[in-house]
């Protein structure tokens, strides 16, 4: 009855997942046409945010009940599991363009924040407050670039968008609450399915809790991209990526010392892999294609076997 129980909820939280991403991305989408804001300054703020939740609530949480460990090895995780499956799935799908300021302003940041992190996880095999202040100012900078960007862009779209701005807002308020809510609900059935086969914590923590919290991100991403908004679907990942790294793990370093084991450096330089990767798939055709999607899939594979042995 457990595991029929659990394969229900599974179901239920995969179907609240694709519906809340729908109107998520619509009522975005929405209100870039409504105010002229770059479909890609929405991706990398409040979709990003909305669907680095998961990430944010499970980190968060952690460190405030005292067990901070779990922080780093979500955030990387999850980071190396939204470059290589995510816009690797959604790359594999439909050919994704790649605007020129992501590919030489926020991939770059990416990488170059992750390494700050592995940096500092190395120098005392833990992230300080101090650090996480330092990780907080970079969080600031961030914000401050996309901030420039929006009052510089300009949205070009051939329909107007003609729906009330309360209801795109509902819309996006709504839809991002059914995507946290249907992802908690996806990674409790799936552990406690692990838990009954009888698979590890370790796995657990690594494959399905990684992935559990990725889900927004993934279901949003591919119906940004199958909708035509491609710069939410690219945006959304960097942008949660960044996002990750920056306010998770520096929120909650500002909570208490967070505890950077030996094996996450490793995990951190193929998170950087991964980001050179998608740079190198995209820096000449300034798309994802389906090749290249296929690829990153494979390298995800691959360090699943690098995890199981």
């Amino acid at each position: 009855m457990d595991i029929l129980l659990n394969l229900l909820l599974l179901v239920v939280g995969f179907a609240m997942l694709v519906k809340g991403a729908d109107w998520f991305v619509d009522g975005a989408a929405g209100i870039a046409k409504k105010f002229g804001i770059p479909e890609l300054v929405v991706g990398l703020t409040i979709v990003a945010m909305g669907t680095s939740a998961p990430e944010a609530a499970v980190s968060v949480t952690s460190a405030l009940s005292g067990n901070a460990g779990i922080t780093i090895g979500n955030v990387l995780g999850s980071n190396i599991l939204n470059t290589l499956v995510i816009l690797g799935l959604t790359g594999t799908i439909i050919a994704v363009s790649i605007q020129k300021s992501t590919q030489f302003i926020e991939m770059p940041y990416m990488l170059l924040i992750t390494g700050v992190l592995i940096f500092m996880g190395m120098s005392g095999n833990e992230i300080t407050r101090f650090e996480g202040v330092l990780l907080w100012a970079l969080f600031i900078i961030y914000m401050a670039y996309l901030f420039v960007m929006a009052k510089k862009g300009k949205q070009e779209e051939d329909k107007p968008e003609t729906r009330p701005v309360w209801i795109l807002l509902a819309l996006g308020v709504i839809g991002a609450v059914i995507v946290v809510w249907g992802s908690d609900i996806t990674v409790d059935s799936a552990v406690a399915l692990a838990e009954v086969i009888g698979i590890s914590d370790r796995i657990i923590g690594l494959t399905i809790v990684a992935l559990g919290t990725s889900l927004p991100e993934l279901v949003t991403s591919v119906t940004a991209a199958k909708k035509g908004s491609a710069d939410i679907a690219i945006g959304n990942i960097v942008g949660s990526n960044i996002f990750n790294i920056l306010f998770v793990v520096g929120t909650s370093a500002l909570i208490t010392n967070i505890p950077y084991a030996s094996g996450f450096v490793i995990d951190g330089i193929i998170s950087v892999a991964a980001g050179v990767l998608l740079w190198i798939s995209t820096v000449k055709t300034k798309k994802l294609t389906r090749p290249w999607g296929i690829a990153m899939l494979l390298s995800y594979a691959a360090y699943v076997v690098y995890l199981l042995v």
